[in-house]
């Protein structure tokens, strides 16, 4: 072709954009069994991969050295690894969504947006202005499930209303299960199809903003012998006794259709503990003022102390409760804590301390690696009573007791208390049979003032 005076400068002469479908890894931080990325790569145009650093997200932590952005930034760096074995690279962008695909639609040939389903409502939000920016510039925004094996409204009642009781949720979800079966996306096998190009530099954890922690990450390797035992192993803090995956769930660094399989096939607890996350997702997707208001309306009125010391001591790990105050001293230095203990430092901080569920809601939502809005809100409305299929609010547990049956030599208390049986270890906050009867007292008062 020849060209005409003039326009041999040209900048779309000179550098045409490469006709390309984006993928947007969000949730889902893995090559493998990604249902987003495999129809992503079934499409016409080769596949660009892009990650955003959110400003949205991260302008609000107010913690710089955030293990969880750290985390991410670990999983982007070993994505571009493997990318790169392609000849293909991720676009990682810093600022808001909707900015950054106005800057994407500058450098590519955009044919199509593909991503996985997110559920919470900044999420939903998000996809939303995403989408109706893009058919703007007529280009298609797919998405598609992958974080769930069920979502929204694929397992009800059979008048088509949610569940709001676990257990008849579970029957439903296991006869859905086998009444679909397990699909896999083999998304490894179709890397081929990736855009070609030199890897590009990932930003930094100071451009982004944030530094460094130094923290230890579970491993992503999934223990089968763990797994296998988990019914017996779950409840001990002090054992290696859970799989650890929690984090990796959470970010997709592992396939959940992986772990069902892996679990129908070993130990049905764990399966159940699975399915426990897909209800909760299912909550908030059905009832999304849970994140700001009690699921169960006549719990509204509970008379909440708030004693603002008290729940200082209680975030330091200093109650005097030492089942208690080891779970916080975990949860702040590593930013994971046993599962039983976490049962126990809520229910403590909402039946003994009469602190309303939103403040260690909040807490946790800061402090964990494994954050999840779903699971984190209906766990805490289950602790405090005030949620769906929830504990009774006279349900109360006795720290001394549930540290005799579950840590019974003191292993996990004295790691994470090395205090412990010294003049350094405070004395307890509060007399525990006093504040059970208040606790008591004040629910049914709450309950009654309806």
């Amino acid at each position: 072709m020849s060209l005409r005076y003039g326009e041999l400068w040209h900048p779309t002469v000179l550098m045409k954009k490469p006709p390309v479908s984006i993928f947007w890894f969000r949730r889902d931080l893995r090559l493998h069994d990604n249902h987003g990325l495999f129809r992503a790569l079934q499409s016409d145009t080769p596949v660009q991969p892009i990650f955003i650093f959110d400003s949205e997200i991260l302008d609000k932590l107010e913690d710089k050295h955030d293990k969880r952005v750290e985390f991410i930034h670990r999983e982007l760096g070993e994505l571009q690894a493997k990318l790169a074995r392609y000849g293909a690279s991720l676009d990682v962008r810093i600022g808001k969504p909707k900015d950054v695909f106005h800057s994407l639609l500058q450098d590519y040939e955009v044919k199509q947006v593909f991503a996985n389903h997110d559920y919470e409502p900044y999420a939903r939000e998000r996809d939303a202005e995403i989408a109706d920016f893009l058919e703007q510039h007529q280009v298609e925004f797919v998405t598609t499930k992958d974080q769930v094996i069920f979502e929204k409204s694929e397992v009800t009642k059979p008048d088509g209303k949610p569940y709001n009781v676990f257990t008849p949720y579970s029957r439903r979800w296991r006869g859905r299960l086998e009444e679909v079966g397990l699909e896999h996306y083999p998304s490894e096998l179709q890397l081929k199809n990736l855009y070609q190009q030199q890897a590009r530099p990932l930003p930094s954890l100071a451009e982004i903003r944030f530094a460094p922690t130094d923290a230890e990450f579970p491993s992503k390797k999934i223990p089968l012998e763990i797994i296998k035992n988990y019914h017996e192993t779950r409840n001990f803090p002090a054992i290696d006794g859970t799989s650890r995956l929690s984090v990796h769930l959470r970010f997709g660094t592992v396939s959940v259709r992986e772990l069902v399989e892996i679990a129908l096939m070993t130990n049905d607890a764990w399966l159940n503990e699975l399915i426990w996350r897909e209800f909760l997702m299912m909550i908030l997707w059905h009832y999304p003022y849970v994140v700001d208001q009690p699921f169960r309306a006549k719990y509204k009125h509970i008379p909440w102390r708030n004693d603002k010391d008290e729940f200082a001591a209680w975030c330091k790990g200093k109650t005097g409760f030492p089942l208690v105050d080891a779970g916080m001293r975990e949860l702040n230095g590593t930013g994971l804590m046993h599962n039983r203990v976490r049962m126990v430092v809520a229910n403590f901080l909402t039946k003994i301390l009469l602190i309303d569920w939103h403040w260690g809601e909040h807490y946790f939502a800061q402090k964990l690696l494994d954050y999840e809005l779903s699971s984190n809100n209906g766990n805490w409305q289950w602790s405090a009573g005030t949620g769906v299929d929830a504990a009774p609010y006279f349900r109360i547990f006795n720290p001394a007791t549930q540290m005799e049956r579950f840590d019974p030599q003191m292993k996990y208390v004295k790691k994470w208390l090395p205090e412990y049986d010294s003049k350094n270890y405070p004395a307890p906050i509060v007399d525990y049979k006093e504040r059970r009867e208040a606790a008591l007292a004040a629910y049914k008062h709450g309950l009654q003032s309806r």
